[in-house]
C-alpha cells in the first residue's frame, strides 16, 4: 500500500506541473497564416472527420495539403478522427470544414489541451509506472516513485506535449513495448511498437535495437528448433500490425503510396524538417551534425539533394552499426536499452530532415536506464531540454522552461545524489578505464574531472539562456544564439554518443540480465 501512496505523490506532482505548462501559450498561438504545431493537431481533426479516408493524404480542393496536410501514419489519422468526433459532440464549429482554419478560443483550447492530458493518463504515465515497479535496481518503494518523479518530469516532454503542444502516444506506445519485451512478451512487445511506428515514423530511429534484440533473441534459441518458431510468430506479429493499421488504404496501390510519399518526402532536402515554406517558421537550427558544420561549410550549397541523401544515409548506418552487430550477436534487456539511446542519438545527429523535437525520441530511452546511471543521464536530459530552447522562445515557453529545468535537476540531485556518482563504476566505465589504464594517467582524477565539466556545461547552458532570452543578438548576426544552442548542444550529443557506444561495445558481462533460452 505504502509504494502505492509514494507512486500517486509522485504522479500528482506531475500531473500539477503539466496542469502549469498547459495554461501557457501553444506552438503558434495568434500567429497566422500558418499558425503552428496546435493548429496542424485541429486541421487534421477537421479533415479526418469531414473528409473521407481517401482523400485524407491527397491535394484536393477541400484539403490544402501546403496547408499542414496529413504527414505522419494511419494512427495518427485514426486519433485526429476519434478527437473530431468527440470536439463535434462539444461544438461542431470547432472542426467545421474550412471556416475552422485558425480557431482559437478558451473553451477549444482546454479542449485540445485535456486530450494531451488524457493521452498521458491512458498510455505514457501508465507504462512509466509499470516500468519503475519493474525494475529489479529499484525495488525498494522509495525507489521505484522516486525513479517515476524523475521521468515523469523530465522538461522536455512536458513542454513539447502541454507547452509547444504535441501527443506522447508513439513514445508511450513505445514504452510499453520495452516492457513487454522486459517480461518476455515478445510478440506483445512487438505490437506495441508496430502501432508506435504506425504512430509516428519517427519511431523508426528506435526500429533496429528492436529488430537486432529480437532477432539475437532467435539466433540464441536456435534457428532450427525454438528460435525459428519464435522468428515466424514475430514475423506473423509485425504482418498483421500493420495489416490492420493500413487496412483502409489496402484496396489501392495509389493510396498507399501517396501517405508513403507524405510520410518520406525526401525532396524537401537535408535540413527541411518541416513542410513549411516560410523561412521563419521553419527552423533550421537543430542540434544535428548538419546544422552544425553548416556554420562552416554551406551544405546546401555545395552537395546535390540526392547526394546528402545518400551521405546522411551512410553516415547514420556507420555510426550506429556497431551497437546493432553488438545487441544482435549478445541480446540483453540492458544492451537494448542502451542501444535504444545510442541508435535514436545516431538517427538525431546524423540522419535526414531531423526537427530539434526528434531529441525526444533518445531522451525518453535516457530516461529508462537514469535509474543505472543517473549522473549521465540527467546530464543528457538537461542538454535536450536545452537544445529546445529557440523553439520554446518562439513559443512564449521561457517561464515554464525556466522554472522546469532547475527543478529537474533539483529533484534528480535529492534522488540520486548525482554529484556524488562520477566515478568509472558509476558511469559504468570500469571495463574501459581497465583496457586504457595503461595508457591514459587521468582516471585517477576522473570523477572530479566529470563533476568540472557537468558544472561547465550548466554554467554554458545557463549563460546561453539569458543571453537568448534577453539580449538582442547582433545586427550583422541575428541567428547567433540559436546557432550557438545548436553548435553546443551538438557537442555534447556527440561526446554522449561516443560513451554510449562505450556502454554496449565494452558490456562483456551483461549484469543482472536474463539468461535467454
Amino acid at each position: 500500500m505504502e509504494k502505492w501512496s509514494l507512486m500517486a505523490v509522485a504522479v500528482l506532482l506531475a500531473l500539477t506541473v503539466r496542469w502549469a505548462v498547459s495554461l501557457g501559450s501553444y506552438s503558434g498561438a495568434g500567429k497566422p497564416p500558418m499558425y503552428g504545431d496546435y493548429e496542424a493537431q485541429r486541421h487534421w481533426q477537421e479533415i479526418t472527420y469531414n473528409l473521407p479516408i481517401r482523400q485524407w493524404y491527397f491535394n484536393t480542393s477541400d484539403n490544402n495539403l501546403l496547408y499542414w496536410g496529413l504527414d505522419y501514419p494511419p494512427l495518427t489519422a485514426y486519433h485526429s478522427f476519434v478527437c473530431a468526433y468527440i470536439a463535434k459532440l462539444i461544438n461542431p464549429d470547432w472542426v467545421a470544414l474550412h471556416t475552422s482554419r485558425g480557431y482559437e478560443s478558451q473553451p477549444h483550447k482546454l479542449f485540445m489541451r485535456t486530450t494531451v492530458f488524457v493521452a498521458d493518463l491512458l498510455v505514457y504515465i501508465p507504462a512509466v509506472i509499470l516500468y519503475c515497479f519493474s525494475l529489479k535496481e529499484t525495488s525498494a518503494k522509495k525507489k521505484a516513485s522516486t525513479c517515476a518523479l524523475c521521468i515523469l518530469l523530465y522538461p522536455g516532454l512536458i513542454l513539447i506535449d502541454h507547452g509547444h503542444f504535441q501527443y506522447p502516444l508513439s513514445l508511450g506506445l513505445a514504452l510499453w513495448a520495452v516492457l513487454c519485451l522486459s517480461h518476455d512478451w515478445d510478440l506483445l512487445g512487438s505490437v506495441a511498437f508496430c502501432l508506435a511506428l504506425n504512430y509516428k515514423q519517427m519511431e523508426l530511429y528506435h526500429s533496429l535495437p528492436f529488430f537486432c534484440y529480437l532477432l539475437g533473441k532467435c539466433f540464441k534459441k536456435g534457428l532450427k528448433g525454438k528460435g525459428l518458431v519464435l522468428l515466424a510468430k514475430l514475423a506473423g506479429t509485425v504482418l498483421l500490425s500493420f495489416a490492420a493499421c493500413w487496412l483502409p488504404f489496402g484496396t489501392d496501390v495509389e493510396q498507399i503510396m501517396q501517405v508513403l510519399r507524405r510520410l518520406f518526402p525526401i525532396d524537401r532536402g537535408l535540413f527541411e524538417a518541416c513542410m513549411f515554406s516560410s523561412p521563419t517558421h521553419c527552423p533550421d537550427k537543430v542540434a544535428n551534425i548538419w546544422c552544425s558544420l553548416s556554420v562552416l561549410i554551406k551544405i546546401k550549397n555545395v552537395i546535390s539533394p540526392r547526394t546528402q541523401l545518400k551521405l546522411s544515409f551512410a553516415v547514420t548506418f556507420l555510426s550506429l552499426l556497431p551497437a546493432c552487430i553488438k545487441l544482435t550477436v549478445q541480446p540483453s534487456l540492458r544492451g537494448f536499452k542502451f542501444a535504444l539511446v545510442s541508435c535514436a542519438l545516431s538517427f538525431f545527429l546524423f540522419s535526414f530532415q531531423v526537427h530539434e523535437k526528434s531529441i525526444l525520441l533518445v531522451s525518453v530511452p535516457v530516461c529508462l536506464v537514469i535509474n543505472e546511471i543517473p549522473f549521465m543521464a540527467t546530464w543528457f536530459l538537461l542538454v535536450s531540454t536545452f537544445s529546445l530552447l529557440p523553439l520554446l522562445l518562439r513559443d512564449r515557453l521561457l517561464l515554464p522552461y525556466a522554472v522546469t529545468t532547475p527543478a529537474f535537476l533539483a529533484v534528480c540531485l535529492a534522488s540520486f545524489s548525482i554529484l556524488e556518482k562520477t566515478s568509472a563504476e558509476d558511469l559504468q566505465l570500469k571495463a574501459f578505464s581497465l583496457s586504457l589504464r595503461g595508457y591514459v594517467s587521468c582516471f585517477k582524477s576522473f570523477p572530479r574531472i566529470v563533476r568540472s565539466l557537468f558544472l561547465l556545461s550548466l554554467a554554458l547552458m545557463a549563460a546561453l539562456s539569458v543571453l537568448s532570452a534577453a539580449a538582442p543578438p547582433p545586427r550583422h548576426l541575428p541567428d547567433l544564439f540559436p546557432l550557438a544552442v545548436a553548435v553546443l548542444s551538438c557537442l555534447h550529443f556527440l561526446l554522449f554518443l561516443g560513451y554510449f557506444n562505450v556502454l554496449i561495445l565494452w558490456d562483456s558481462k551483461n549484469r543482472g540480465q536474463k539468461k535467454i533460452s
